[in-house]
């Protein structure tokens, strides 16, 4: 069996379309998009017509697209720019968001006295709408809410357009940081009226290191990077022509082929749940991943019948076996403090057992899946755990 990467929640196999288009690029567009002769018209260009065709796809103005490094940058830009420049008092998110999120608005509540409160979640880890409600009214200071679409650890999915309504309705701003969820859904911000968004292309067989943060027209956002009027005046710093190319490229060919690829990735994680409930008594499947409604097709966090003490080699036992999948989001992986989403919605016990996500892509195969079950099953009924 060839090495199975089942880790496509951290980081994406990169389209080959997309990798001959960056290199078409690398190679015949070497000018700077800031020089005014024709090798920095073409290279403006190229970014302009990139920036045309995603906000197309999402049915935004192309001045509301911002190029970024990534989701990390563009949660940033939003949260610390909110609170510097619109006049933001308090922010409400959940303990359960990406770390890009929470830590950007611990650091802005504690610098700038701002009140960051966390909605309360349900049982399977969901934002309660009752609660966020009542945090809405509580106050009529200006507020930033911050809530994922698609959490990166458990896979669960909010109504954004019903929360994003909702917070409007009491004069709230909001960001939703999509990571997991453009490239894999179809989202129409006309009708999503969220104020702010992010997006990282690595996480739909796009390059690393590119992303953006949707902007809503006249928000008054300023930049956190200065040096240079890029982006609009939103971020300094001479553009990755070939990365954002390759950015457009991995969209366009994600949402052309979606209904295709959408389907082929859901059986794979039907499959899998279902081949783990039958092979393995007392495996649980974490957050909402049971129900197709509520939970992204992309991934599977499941909580494993092992002990902690049996526990210990398990991922090692795993990478030795060719399997790559992950404890916890990548983006922690090295923390020895387990993971804070699922701190939040385990129980004590279920805690201190073993949980994996697994995550998917049109590249994986079921037979990946009957193999990957199998080295579960054996592991568990070792008797020696260093077998």
């Amino acid at each position: 069996m060839n090495p199975i990467y089942f880790d496509n929640a951290a980081t994406t196999q990169i389209r080959p379309e997309v990798v001959d288009r960056m290199m078409e690029v690398m190679r015949e567009v070497p000018g700077n998009p800031s020089s005014t002769h024709a090798f920095g018209r073409t290279a403006k260009s190229q970014i302009e017509t990139a920036r045309k065709r995603i906000a197309k796809l999402f049915n935004v103005t192309a001045g509301e697209i911002v190029f970024t490094s990534g989701g990390t940058e563009a949660d940033n830009l939003v949260i610390n720019s909110a609170v510097r420049d619109l006049d933001v008092r308090r922010i409400i998110t959940s303990r359960i968001e990406h770390h890009a999120v929470l830590h950007a608005a611990e650091e802005v509540s504690t610098c700038h006295d701002i009140d960051l409160q966390f909605v309360n979640l349900k049982e399977c880890g969901t934002p309660d709408e009752e609660h966020l409600e009542e945090l809405l009214k509580s106050s009529d200071v200006k507020t930033l809410v911050c809530l994922m679409h698609v959490n990166n650890e458990i896979g669960n999915m909010i109504d954004i357009k019903e929360i994003a309504i909702l917070c409007k309705s009491y004069g709230a701003l909001v960001h939703s940081d999509m990571v997991q969820s453009i490239g894999h859904y179809e989202l129409d911000f006309q009708e999503i009226p969220v104020d702010f968004a992010a997006a990282a292309a690595h996480k739909f067989h796009g390059p690393k290191g590119i992303g953006f943060a949707f902007v809503r027209k006249n928000s008054g956002l300023k930049p956190l990077i200065f040096g240079g009027s890029q982006e609009r005046g939103l971020r300094a710093g001479t553009e990755a022509v070939h990365n954002i190319v390759g950015l457009e490229e991995s969209l366009l060919m994600s949402y052309k082929n979606l209904e295709e690829e959408s389907a082929y990735v859901k059986e794979l994680k039907t499959y899998f749940a279902k081949k783990l409930l039958e092979e393995i008594p007392g495996v649980k499947l974490n957050g909402n991943c049971s129900d197709s409604k509520k939970s992204t097709y992309t991934l599977l966090n499941v909580c494993l019948p092992i002990t902690p003490e049996k526990a210990v080699l398990l991922l090692f036992q795993l990478d030795m076996k060719g399997i790559a999948c992950s404890k916890g989001s990548a983006c922690q992986s090295g923390s020895a403090q387990g993971s804070h989403v699922l701190r939040e919605v385990l129980n004590d016990e279920d805690f201190k057992k073993p949980s994996l996500r697994f995550s998917f892509s049109i590249y994986n195969k079921k037979e990946e899946i009957d193999y990957v079950v199998d080295v579960l099953k054996q592991y568990i009924e070792s008797e020696n755990i260093l077998a």
